[in-house]
């Protein structure tokens, strides 16, 4: 039987290039994101180079709720070696200025989806060997940022939550590696939905330093390949560093 990756957010950024680096390595994928047009656009650039692959593409909206389990259920037939939750958005704005309606879609995306996949895979592949869930956080979700202090917030979630699943699987004995990746800033469209930017806006100086999203995704493969639950960029210099869990962990007393 096949095996698959799936990769949310893969429309664009760091979604975008890691499906083709893990096609790049013949695994086969599920692309996930609101906008079929780019991903048909990916699954062409990918067939060109392995026609081999088996590449399927789903559209779909995760901020909402019910999208997200009907998603899931719909790759039930499939056997799936790596579930990657990438997407995700930001927002630049003080908390009492912050527009509330894109805030909740926020919410919904980077906390609410990413929970439920990830509780979903956890329950059905925890115990099967060689199993990966690597959830998309940020440097933001290790320092809080001003005037990204809600946005920051969500993605502290998605650390403290991954992190936590990792003690838990390794407490459990339990085959599947639970990892997250925590970028800084990176040339995709991220920016310029988080400033509510047009999107012919050109990247240059929005930002004094950044990775390319091609490199990310080489950061990706690299705590893919490791057996360490964090894969974090430093903000100030920019290096890539594996590491095992940062934020403490108490482990919980039975009777």
């Amino acid at each position: 039987m096949k095996k698959y990756t799936v990769i949310t957010g893969a429309s664009s950024g760091i979604g975008y290039e890691t499906a083709l680096a893990f096609a790049a390595r013949g695994k086969n994928l599920v692309i996930a994101a609101r906008r079929t047009e780019e991903l048909e656009k990916l699954k062409s650039e990918i067939v060109k180079e392995n026609a081999e692959l088996d590449v399927i593409i789903k559209t779909v909206d995760l901020s909402d709720t019910k999208n997200v389990h009907a998603f899931y259920e719909g790759l039930k037939e499939l056997d799936i070696e790596t579930w990657i939750n990438n997407a995700g958005f930001g927002n630049f704005a003080s908390i009492g200025e912050q527009n509330l309606t894109k805030i909740e879609t926020m919410l919904n995306l980077n906390i609410e989806a990413l929970t439920i996949l990830t509780s979903l895979y956890v329950r059905d592949y925890s115990e099967v060997e060689g199993t990966q869930l690597i959830n998309v956080s940020s440097g933001g979700g290790y320092t809080i940022i001003g005037n990204a202090v809600t946005y920051c917030a969500s993605k502290f979630y998605v650390s403290a939550f991954t992190e936590g699943l990792a003690h838990e699987l390794k407490e459990k004995g339990a085959k599947m590696q639970a990892k997250v990746l925590a970028p800084a800033a990176t040339e995709t469209e991220f920016a310029k939905v988080s400033n509510d930017l047009e999107e012919n806006v050109k990247f240059e100086g929005l930002l004094p330093k950044y990775h390319t999203a091609k490199e990310m995704a080489g950061f990706m493969l690299d705590l893919y390949d490791s057996g360490k639950a964090v894969g974090i960029v430093d903000g100030e210099t920019y290096e890539f560093h594996l590491k095992d869990p940062i934020f403490p962990y108490a482990v919980r007393l039975r009777d």
